[in-house]
């Protein structure tokens, strides 16, 4: 895991300063004003747009694009072609970490949840908690889910701790 880590942080250094990743949209996606799902719609971009990737907050990426600026989702965007021809840096190197052999690229896109400033920002939403409440089951429904899905339980170790 510290090698993964190492990995991105070289991948972000070897990026030239300054230099704009464009990508296109994969589908049509609405760019929102603020990076979240119930925000303003600014504009729809229809399927292969090409935007200027500005920064990205979670699963998030902040763009520029001719219908204007805003937040799209990450997994709407693939990078330019023209880029993975010419060498990998900066977003792109993270979305190829998994190039796998003959068969392409195995990618796993993971958000790393919470930055510190989220945390500081955040307030609590009894209304949006008790929503979520309403999802919990107890172990007797878990396990006849589990037995109707034909799932099988796996024990799983704990990690060693002072693992990231």
């Amino acid at each position: 895991m510290r090698y993964l880590y190492a990995l991105v942080l070289f991948a972000s250094l070897a990026a030239p300063a300054g230099a704009a990743q464009v990508a296109f949209t994969v589908r049509s996606t609405e760019i929102k004003q603020q990076p979240y799902s119930d925000a303003k719609t600014v504009a729809t971009l229809a399927d292969k747009s090409s935007v200027e990737v500005l920064s990205r907050r979670g699963g998030w990426v902040n763009i520029s694009s001719s219908k204007g600026k805003g937040w799209v989702r990450m997994l709407s965007l693939r990078s330019d072609s023209a880029a993975q021809k010419r060498g990998d840096s900066g977003l792109q190197s993270l979305i190829n970490v998994g190039r796998s052999g003959s068969s392409g690229i195995t990618v796993a896109t993971g958000v790393r949840g919470l930055s510190e400033e989220d945390l500081r920002n955040a307030h609590p939403n009894p209304g949006e908690f008790e929503k979520l409440q309403k999802y919990a089951v107890n172990k007797a429904e878990a396990e006849k889910f589990a037995h109707d899905a034909k799932l099988k339980a796996h024990q799983l170790d704990y990690l060693p701790s002072g693992n990231p």
